[in-house]
């Protein structure tokens, strides 16, 4: 038998590349999509396959998820993100639809193009959050907003496919060590136990995998054990 096969977006760097490496250290083949693989360190894995693609382009997607052999697709990771933060008012409408995208529309629409083929090999969905879907989150309005979209999307979804054997999980990450807060002015400090490491995420994700068929942690959260931010 083949290998199981997983998708995994962002897989170029941080959290996602993160999660290729744990994925290809369990014997799944990979399908790992990002814009630049030339910092990623696992595109030299004989089963790992570097799809190069914007994201925003469906077309583009669209013809990514048409080739995409389903035989033996178990795991979807929607894991890229976007954030730009601020005042509500000093964010470009640019932003606010890219936000919008990446962060929502792009893993509705990767979801309803592989779900048959996800839930016809009882596999599994997994959307990366956050924990700002959770609380207030101020000079992030808008990025908090669509991590919780994105839970109520997996849940929804996981209502809808359980009784398939699809599980559908999400995980939220506290602040972590990734090029996500490169568009602001704080970031995590990088004090021990102060922040996440990608490698945290992609530990959550086996977690999930690893759960007996018939259970399922259908939302995981991962703090760090201080609350501490620094300011650039």
């Amino acid at each position: 038998m083949k290998n199981e096969l997983a998708v995994v977006t962002g897989a170029s760097s941080g959290i996602g590349a993160a999660i290729a490496q744990r994925l290809l250290e369990e014997g799944y083949e990979v399908y790992g999509i990002g814009r630049d693989f030339s910092s990623c360190p696992v595109t030299a894995h004989p089963c790992f396959h570097m799809t190069e693609l914007d994201l925003l382009d469906t077309k583009a997607l669209l013809a990514f998820c048409a080739s995409l052999p389903k035989e033996n697709l178990t795991v979807l990771i929607n894991n890229a993100g976007c954030a730009f933060y601020g005042p509500h008012e000093t964010l470009s409408p640019e932003q606010i639809q890219t936000m919008t995208r990446v962060n929502l529309e792009v893993p509705a629409l990767l979801c309803g193009q592989l779900l048959r083929p996800l839930r016809d090999n009882r596999g599994f969905i997994i959307n990366i959050a956050s924990v700002t879907a959770l609380e207030p989150s101020p000079h992030g309005a808008v990025y908090g907003a669509l991590k919780a979209g994105l839970v109520h999307f997996s849940r929804t979804l996981f209502a809808e496919n359980r009784k398939h054997g699809l599980r559908v999980s999400v995980i939220l990450p506290d602040m972590t060590d990734t090029q996500l807060y490169r568009n602001a002015d704080f970031g995590p400090e990088l004090t021990e136990g102060a922040y996440l490491q990608p490698e945290d995420v992609a530990e959550a994700v086996m977690t999930l995998l690893r759960q007996r068929e018939g259970t399922v942690i259908e939302e995981l959260v991962l703090r760090p054990q201080l609350h501490r931010i620094c300011r650039k």
